[in-house]
């Protein structure tokens, strides 16, 4: 029974305390005066009765009614009915006036202006203290004092008051009780029937109905994980309501942080506590809440639920949010679910309020007996007696419910709330309710139906019944009758009188009266029903049946338990096979469990003895198995493996054993505190039960080791079951026999804490105890603390030298370690035995034991660490020496290691085959590369050798990592990333010290990044003298004058003598130049213009002597190149020739304009030397536009330079028509810049055709016929081709926009910029580029439009903005975006990460190099050029004029020269315009590619790799083309970083004149062996042997290649993921040589045993080239080796190549195009896959039915493949007009089945159906079958049979099918040939 009130109190407006016209409250009255001592009086309740302060009011207020909610300091909660009136009183701020001192009349003046009224209103509050929450009951109750206040009716108010406090209701149970408080009113009292069940009313509804579901859910999971919430109303009882429904929703948790439903505006402070909380403050202080960063606030009027951005609330786990959702709308809008049906049902309403509110109640209750099904199952019972003492096994409960990652219920069951549940309904004896039994019965049936909401709401409802019935159990009474205000009473006219002062005596006698009455009644006593807890049904099912435990099929089970029956049988070598599949396997829960399982039959009497070996591997397995719990051991494993590891063991000397514990240490599971309780805790329960049992059934029941899931032996009795049943009988016990038990019970917990500190010691004391690395982590008790690197002690032994264990401070170290890991005991011993019970003296005898245990086994494991010092070390592989390049020392002697597999899956053996990685082996260390060589792990492949290497200068990334691998724990490892797209992922092993380690990242760091580029490779290669680079300071700028004449007059003999040479592939050769004698008089060139010597600063180490040294500057690239396209003459102004355009200026010879430009430029003839000083300062870099192409044709030329500076560009663009009367210099050289592009102009012959005006608008327009016209017609669009690189959209036609739009040149760019943006012009001037003749015929050529500019100046469109240019320049700016280099950077960083992922990535391979944008970036820069090409070739000269000249532009220039020339598609072309564009105009070699430590920071950008993928992805489209192979590319793009060779090094001419590396003189060279330019180097190769070279080449004069760009016709270049782990990449061939001596050697002892010819070829392990050659290669190998035999001396394989070329040309038909041999390209009749960018049939007569011209960049099929399968498909829709396609036909001799004698046949070749058909006879018009082509795998010329017609035998020849070979005999040896011509160049067609 309960009081109904506990106090009365008024509570009125105190004027005494008035604060700047803020009131307080004060206690007017209060009933009882003393204190109750159940409860006290609660504090502060004034604040509270009027929560927004206390203030008078000019007019009445109605009066108003809520309840408050305080709780006191033992957390029960107090519910203050407040019952607020207003009364009448003298206005105080008047009748303060009146009697004012001084400072009130201050006070009065200033608030003069309001009129003050004279009467006002105070709040005058009744209030009602309870324990109980009966809301109506108090309003009706304080309602009646009012009534009988204000109507004054008869009765005493004390009499009511009285009454209303001597009220007693029984708490529960579902009585009903009637009171009266004597004013002649009636109520009854309804009690619920279970009080542990909330009562909610319809608050709950309510707040769904204010919020919402999703809104709701929200607040519900923030509450449940701990965040804070504030509700904001303007109404009080709705916040009241709403935290009521929060609270009622939570069950069966309940809140037990701050709760406040109404919070005082005083005490807004209260919301900034760093605790959680569910607070109710008026809207009224909505402003004052805005700055709380942490709060969810929920505002009831308005709706709605905002989360701050720094909260993040964990939501249920699907899908049990969905289902509740979907639950709770089923509830609430009934009719979403038949909204849309033709005939909705009648009745869908929701049901009524009070109803809906239980109806959400349920789905909540449902829901929790969803989260915590099987909860029973996880408890472990520590103590029955005196109290139960539960704990919850939270790691096995979410093992069991795969729920380990959610974070939702991690952190619910972290939780108060959970913790208060569990010890609330943790003991198993008690009473239940309707959520016990829902999760104890119910379970099933949830699990059934929670995929059909139909039947989760019928149970909802079912559940709502019963929650309904709680609250109202019998029929609503209609006996209420209280008294209301009368309606004048309400609404008065004169003044009421205010509330009296009650007499105190009165009220306090009713209150004695009832208690002495209480006492002398009988005690009330209420049965309480307790039984024991139903568990429900274990956890183990439902798992299975959700399917989230990894499965582990039976077969990988079955191996380990055979692997394990191998080891204790002793077959070794077995279980050595079975190993890394067990160690695969042992990755899945279902085989650890398996494992621990099987190790449990093989203990006899707690222990196990093995021999080393069988010791190895059992240690090797726990480690693995360890190696995948979590820290939580949410599967029971480590619990499993914790006797084990105790038990099994093996002798190393007289007396001493090692128990496998002493190796499996280093595991987080260990360390975490949470295990070691879970642990205890379920061995606690065990023996507790074990006692009982005993006590029970007399005899001892063997305690077996069980699964530890929390739930005792399932066989039999349940420890909870047992609780509950001693629970049951304890009452009934004596005292002794209590005390008894009690003390038994303690005895088992405290016998249980020392077992567990021995076993703690155990695995957290490392066995050398001098080195303990537990301390060397982050300290031990972190749940992290845990290093990867413990052994078994065989191993351990092995390693024994490398740990010096003589260092003095051993005993303090030990004793270090002593005391961290009799601290972390003591922490848990402390911990258990509170919580359990254990007695103060057995707490203390405990606390003295432990450092005696550890001291203990410290002793002992110093004994066994001595003896398995001396075990022999396991055999480990023998380290591999690598094979070393000349000139390549070694750094660092090899440390073992393990290379660990990456993100690449090749190697592994996931894609089939053995694993190569992991391997085991080591990493060398030399001065040009990074070496790991091994062999694999896996037997199967162990006499394999891997080896992976990079050059130490293409390194990007180092990193360390800590790596497990599947084997041993090793240290620590490293990951190394290099640029030549390789992946060295380390860990090293147990015997390489850490400090050996960062001896060798130091090391690497140096070579890396060395001080000054003489430190690199290349320079230190073959020296041994100093590197240091002597800087002669005297005479500098004597040398530089030096320099320079000789630089002028050597150029100037050089072209003399060359006259101009114009002829195409004839560059002067290198003998002639280096033996040009002097000629011409010194003095013969005048110098026009003296350098300021003040500007230069070239420390040059150039002997003023070297005239030799000097001369070479004109052999440079530059200047070989210049005379080859006829550009300029070198000349002094007086002899000038002036029919040339151009000339050669010496401007720049001491470098003085320009660093990075070369010596020698191409510049207009008339422009001065002067002019071009000038001009060079507005441009970045001083990088002033200069010639660098002239196409041979039009004479359009291509020009070169750095971006316009900021200031340069808009004097530039601008007209200078603004009037000024001194031109300024900007003016000047803006006209200056004018005159120089004119002169460019000029240059050009169409200029000069169109009589030399300036305008354009006398322009012809004459039709001028082409020779070509399908030449003009296939060339893409100018016009569309300029929108497409601009970024202006552009409709394509259909059929191809699967190739996607071009795009913009920056894909990311802010929108299209329209070029009228910088000309009005240019719009009508590129829509003249695209209008064709009306009659079809040929469109008129381009360089004769109307409106076309003289040159194209391709510029970067943000540094043009603003420029505005005349109509009438002959110039026009393509503005374009361009890719800097920063993105290429980031791009490339991405593409390394996509081809070599460091682990196994989610996304996949292509989604990642989709990501890195590398194609589109190719796609860029190809479209830039492709556009430049088509302008060249249409007479238009352009101008590349992109960021500062030295990336961008160079690659563009390049691409330009290579597409357009096809010189430049040669060796020696692409040697030339590699050293002329990138060398000379330099590119930052030695910047992008971070080669020295100055450059470090910049990082690497690989801008001339880009350039090599771009001419990969001509090559591709044209390999007919060029000279070189992709190899030759793969060649380049390896050793331009890897400094090899001095070629790429530094970043301009200038620099390496400087250096003096630009000329090495031709006796410098001592060692042969060293080359020192990486072209030399290919020049020597390919004399050897063809491995660059491309058997395809066969060049169509002058072609301009013009390839597709889109994205989808670009491929990944191999070089980027191709790997050879049988050896290093292949780019140093002396290595390759030097190891296929050391095969051949190693393969020779062998003869003895059979030869078989078959080879298994791995595509990451071996050489593909090297081990399936071509077919040509291995013909001139073998040529080669036949020579040798015969002792002939071998004749160049190009010598060969050329002779058969030669025979080839003469053989062949006339109608076969000369080009190349038919037989060996097999393209006779199709010169060129993609020549005629069109498909071509040339012998169907197909007609104009078939268009498939490719004019615009088309989609997939533009682009025919090499190797394609069948062009049978293409044609195959397509139906052609005549009956036969007979491409070649004739009689041939088919052979029959066996012994049946050869036909002639009448045989037809079909190109188009690609057919080989025959007929019986010519005349035939029925084919008699037929061979399909695309089936035919080869042609190989045959020999005659027995049964054969008598031809000569060179008439035979084989067709070999995929099914079988066809054998055919011609009429004689020519026609026979010409058969397999014309079938091979068929099968090449396609």
């Amino acid at each position: 029974m309960a009081r109904l009130a506990d106090y009365f109190v008024v509570i009125g407006y105190d004027l005494d305390k008035r604060v700047e016209g803020e009131g307080q409250g004060c206690i007017l009255q209060r009933f009882p005066e003393k204190d109750w001592e159940d409860s006290p009086f609660p504090q502060g309740i004034e604040l509270f009765c009027q929560p927004s302060g206390w203030q008078v009011v000019p007019e009445q207020q109605p009066a108003s009614f809520f309840v408050a909610v305080l709780t006191d300091i033992n957390s029960d909660r107090h519910y203050c009915a407040c019952f607020t009136f207003w009364e009448c009183l003298d206005n105080p701020q008047v009748t303060g006036c009146r009697k004012a001192d001084g400072s009130r009349a201050d006070e009065a003046d200033e608030e003069a202006d309001v009129v003050q009224p004279a009467r006002v209103f105070a709040p005058k509050s009744l209030v009602l203290v309870s324990q109980l929450d009966y809301t109506e009951v108090f309003r009706n109750c304080l309602g009646l004092i009012y009534t009988v206040h204000v109507d004054d009716l008869s009765v005493p108010l004390e009499t009511v008051i009285g009454n209303l406090l001597t009220c007693v209701i029984p708490l529960a149970g579902g009585s009903q009780r009637t009171i009266t408080l004597g004013a002649g009113d009636r109520q009854v009292i309804q009690t619920p029937i279970s009080d542990s069940l909330p009562v909610s009313g319809c608050s709950v509804a309510q707040l769904f109905r204010q919020l919402g579901i999703v809104n709701v859910l929200y607040l519900f999971c923030a509450a449940l994980t701990e965040h804070k919430i504030l509700f904001l109303s303007s109404s009080y009882q709705r916040l009241t309501d709403a935290c009521r429904g929060l609270l009622a929703i939570m069950f069966p948790l309940k809140y037990s942080f701050t709760y406040v439903p109404i919070l005082p505006g005083k005490l807004l402070e209260v919301l900034s506590t760093p605790t959680p909380f569910i607070i109710g403050v008026n809207s009224f202080f909505r402003s004052e809440t805005q700055e709380l960063l942490d709060v969810i606030i929920a505002d009831l009027d308005g709706g709605t639920v905002t989360i701050p951005e720094c909260v993040h609330i964990s939501l249920l786990p699907e899908p049990l949010l969905q289902q509740t959702q979907t639950a709770l709308s089923m509830v609430l809008d009934p009719e979403l679910e038949v909204a849309d049906q033709a005939f909705p049902p009648q009745s869908t309403q929701p049901s009524a309020l009070k109803i809906q509110d239980k109806e959400i109640r349920a789905v909540f209750l449902w829901l929790f007996a969803r989260l915590f099904q099987g909860y029973r199952w996880c408890l472990h019972i520590i103590r029955i007696h005196p109290e139960p003492v539960i704990r919850f096994h939270k790691a096995a409960f979410l093992g069991q419910r795969a729920l380990m990652e959610d974070d939702f219920l991690m952190k619910v069951l972290d939780g108060m709330a959970f913790a208060a549940f569990v010890s609330e309904r943790g003991p198993p004896y008690r009473t239940t309710d309707l959520f016990d039994d829902l999760v104890a019965n119910q379970v099933e049936r949830i699990r059934q139906e929670e995929s059909c909401p139909h039947k989760v709401l019928n149970h909802v409802k079912e559940l709502a019944e019963q929650l309904f019935k709680n609250e109202n159990p019998y029929p609503a009474v209609a006996m209420h009758k209280v008294q209301r205000p009368s309606d004048s009473s309400l609404n008065p006219t004169q003044n009421q009188k205010p509330f009296p002062v009650l007499d105190e005596v009165s009220v306090q006698l009713f209150i004695d009266h009832a208690a002495a009455k209480l006492k002398t009644a009988p005690p009330v006593v209420k049965a309480e029903v307790k039984s024991m807890v139903p568990s429900g049904p274990p956890l183990g099912d439902t798992v299975d049946r959700n399917g989230c435990v990894m499965a582990n099929s039976a077969r990988r089970l079955e191996v380990v338990r055979n692997c394990i029956s191998y080891i204790f049988e002793n077959k070794m070598l077995e279980a050595k096979k079975l190993m890394p599949a067990v160690l695969r396997a042992l990755k899945g829960r279902g085989a650890r469990l398996c494992f621990t399982q099987e190790l449990n039959q093989h203990v006899l009497q707690n222990r196990a003895v093995l021999d080393d070996q069988q010791f190895d591997y059992i240690v090797r397995m726990m480690n693995c198995t360890l190696q995948d719990c979590s820290h939580m051991d949410e599967h029971g494993v480590a619990a499993a493996l914790l006797p084990l590891v105790t038990a099994f063991c093996r002798k190393l000397g007289a007396g001493i054993t090692q128990f496998a514990y002493s190796c499996v240490q280093e595991h987080t599971v260990w360390t975490n505190m949470q295990f070691w309780e879970a642990m205890f805790y379920s061995d606690v329960q065990n023996h507790i039960r074990a006692l009982y049992l005993e006590t029970e059934d007399g005899e001892q029941h063997s305690i077996s080791q069980q699964q530890q899931d929390g739930s005792g032996s399932r066989k039999d009795i349940s420890a909870l079951e047992l609780a509950s049943e001693q629970s049951r009988l304890w009452p009934t016990f004596g005292k002794e026999m209590q005390a008894e038990l009690v003390q038994k019970e303690e005895s088992t917990v405290f016998s249980q804490a020392i077992h567990y500190a021995n076993r703690m010691s155990y695995l957290l004391l490392p066995l050398d105890t001098s080195k303990n690395r537990l301390l060397k982590s982050s300290g031990l008790g972190d749940v992290e603390s845990v290093s990867n690197s413990y052994v078994t002690n065989s191993i351990a032994g092995s390693m024994a030298e490398s740990y010096d264990t003589e260092s003095g401070f051993e005993d303090a170290e030990s004793s270090d370690v002593a005391n961290s890991v009799v601290r972390f005991i003591n922490r848990f011993v402390d911990k258990v035995c509170n919580e359990s019970g254990v007695t103060n003296e057995h707490l203390k005898a405990l606390h003295i034991m432990i450092p005696d245990i550890v001291q203990m086994h410290i002793e002992t494991l110093d004994a066994v660490h001595r003896e398995s010092k001396r075990l022999p070390p396991i055999q480990k592989p023998k380290l591999l020496r690598p094979t070393l390049l000349p000139g390549e020392e070694l750094m660092m002697d090899g440390m073992r290691v393990h290379l660990v597999p990456d993100g690449r899956d090749e190697a592994t053996g996931l894609m089939g085959g053995p694993a190569l990685l992991p391997a085991e082996g080591a990493i060398f260390l030399t001065t040009y590369r990074l070496i790991f060589k091994g062999t694999p792990t896996d037997p199967l492949v162990g006499e394999q050798v891997v080896t992976r290497s990079f050059p130490i200068a293409s390194l990007t990334k180092e990193k360390k990592i800590s790596v497990t691998a599947i084997d041993q724990y090793v240290q620590e490892g490293l990951q190394l990333r290099s640029c030549t797209f390789q992946l060295i992922k380390i860990a090293f092993d147990e015997e390489v010290e850490s400090d050996l380690v960062e001896v060798f990242r130091k090391h690497l760091h140096k070579l890396r990044y060395p001080q000054h580029v003489h430190g690199t490779f290349a320079f230190t290669v073959g020296q041994c003298g100093k590197l240091v680079v002597e800087h002669k300071t005297k005479d500098k700028n004597q040398s530089l004058k030096t320099l320079s004449r000789n630089l002028v007059k050597t150029a100037k003999r050089t072209i003399v003598r060359q006259n101009v040479s114009r002829k195409k592939y004839s560059p002067p050769t290198w003998e002639n130049r280096s033996s040009l004698q002097s000629e011409l008089d010194e003095d013969e060139i005048s110098v026009s213009e003296e350098v300021d010597h003040s500007v230069l600063t070239l420390s040059s180490t150039i002997r003023s002597s070297d005239r030799q040294t000097m001369s070479n500057v004109v052999e440079r690239a530059c200047c070989r190149d210049y005379q080859r396209l006829g550009l300029g003459t070198l000349s002094n102004s007086l002899t000038r020739s002036k029919s040339e355009p151009f000339r050669i200026s010496t401007v720049n010879r001491m470098y003085s304009i320009c660093r990075s430009y070369p010596g020698l430029l191409i510049v207009p003839q008339t422009i001065p030397d002067s002019t071009i000083q000038r001009i060079s300062r507005c441009y970045r870099q001083n990088r002033f536009p200069v010639v660098c192409w002239r196409n041979s044709r039009t004479k359009a030329v291509l020009l070169r330079s750095a971006g316009l500076h900021a200031k340069g560009v808009v004097g530039f663009f601008k007209s200078p028509n603004t009037p000024t009367a001194v031109p300024s210099q900007a003016d000047s050289t803006s006209l200056e810049q004018e005159k120089y592009l004119q002169a460019i102009i000029g240059s050009m012959p169409s200029y000069s055709e169109s009589s030399g005006r300036n305008t354009l608008s006398g322009f012809s327009s004459a039709h001028m016929s082409t020779s070509d016209s399908a030449d003009k017609l296939r060339q893409p669009k100018i016009g569309m081709l300029m929108k497409q690189v601009m970024g202006v959209k552009e409709e394509v036609p259909g059929t191809f926009s699967r190739g996607g739009r071009w795009g913009s040149i920056r894909l990311t760019g802010s929108g299209a910029l329209r070029l009228s943006a910088y000309n009005p012009d240019v719009g009508p001037r590129l829509a003249g580029f695209e209008s064709p003749q009306p009659n079809g015929g040929p469109s008129e050529p381009l360089f004769l439009r109307q409106q076309k500019a003289f040159l194209y100046i391709i510029g970067d469109k943000s540094q043009l903005k603003g420029g505005k240019q005349d109509a009438f320049q002959q110039w026009e700016v393509v503005p374009i975006e361009v890719c800097d280099v920063r993105q290429v950077k980031n791009s490339f960083k991405k593409l390394i990460k996509a081809c070599m992922p460091s682990s196994v990535t989610a996304d996949g391979f292509l989604r990642c190099v989709e990501e890195s944008e590398w194609m589109s970036l190719l796609h860029r820069v190809l479209q830039v050029s492709v556009l430049v090409v088509e302008l060249l070739d249409t007479g238009s000269s352009a101008m590349v004029s992109l960021e500062d000249g030295w990336d961008v532009t160079t690659q563009v220039v390049s691409l330009v020269q290579l597409l357009s020339d096809p010189y430049y598609r040669t060796f020696d072309g692409f040697r030339l315009l590699v050293e002329k564009e990138w060398l000379s105009f330099g590119h930052r070699f030695s910047h992008r590619g971070a080669q020295t430590l100055a450059s470090q920071s910049s990082g690497f950008t690989p801008v001339f790799l880009q350039f090599l993928d771009c001419v990969h992805q001509i090559h591709l489209q044209f390999p007919m083309e060029f000279e070189f192979s992709q190899y030759y590319l793969k060649f380049l793009a390896y050793h331009y970083v890897s400094n090899r060779f001095r070629t790429f090094l530094l970043d301009s001419d200038y620099e390496r004149i400087e250096l003096g590396v630009l000329f090495e003189e031709k006796g410098e060279r001592k060692s042969p062996l060293v080359c020192k330019s990486v072209w030399d180097y290919i020049d020597r190769l390919n004399k050897k042997a063809p491995v660059f070279y491309n058997y395809m080449f066969s060049p169509e004069d002058e072609e301009v290649l013009r390839p597709y760009t889109f994205i989808s016709n670009l491929k990944l270049w191999d070089f980027y993921t191709e790997e050879t782990l049988s050896e290093a990449p292949s780019y140093d061939w002396e290595l390759r040589g030097r190891q296929e001596r050391a095969e051949e050697v190693a393969d020779k002892p062998d003869t003895s045993a059979p030869v078989t010819q078959r080879r298994i070829v791995w595509p990451c392990y071996d050489n593909l080239s090297k081990v399936m050659p071509d077919a040509i290669s291995k013909l001139l190998q073998d040529l080669q080796s036949l020579e040798a035999e015969l002792g002939q001396t071998a004749e160049r394989w190009k010598d060969t190549w050329d002779k058969i070329k030669m025979t080839q040309r003469t053989d062949a038909k006339p109608e076969s195009k000369p080009s190349f041999s038919s037989s060996l390209l097999m393209a006779s009749n199709l010169s060129h896959q993609r020549r005629s960018q069109g498909v071509c049939l040339q012998e169907s007569a197909v007609g104009p039915s078939l268009n498939l011209g490719l004019d615009c960049e088309g989609g997939a099929t533009s682009t025919p493949v090499p190797g394609r399968t069948s062009t049978s498909t293409l044609y195959s829709q397509f139906q052609s007009t005549e009956s036969e396609n007979r491409s070649f036909e004739g009689i041939l001799y088919k052979r029959g089945s066996i012994l049946k004698p050869w036909r002639p046949r009448w045989f037809v070749l079909d190109k188009t159906k690609h057919q080989l058909r025959y007929y019986n006879t010519r005349q035939d018009k029925e084919c008699r079958g037929f061979i399909d082509l695309a089936e035919v795998e080869a042609v190989t010329s045959g020999s005659p049979m027995v049964t054969s017609p008598k031809i000569t035998e060179k008439a035979y020849f084989d067709l070999k099918t995929t099914k079988r070979v066809f054998c055919f005999c011609a009429q004689d040896a020519a026609s026979a040939q010409q058969w397999m011509d014309s079938i091979q160049s068929c099968l090449s067609d396609a």
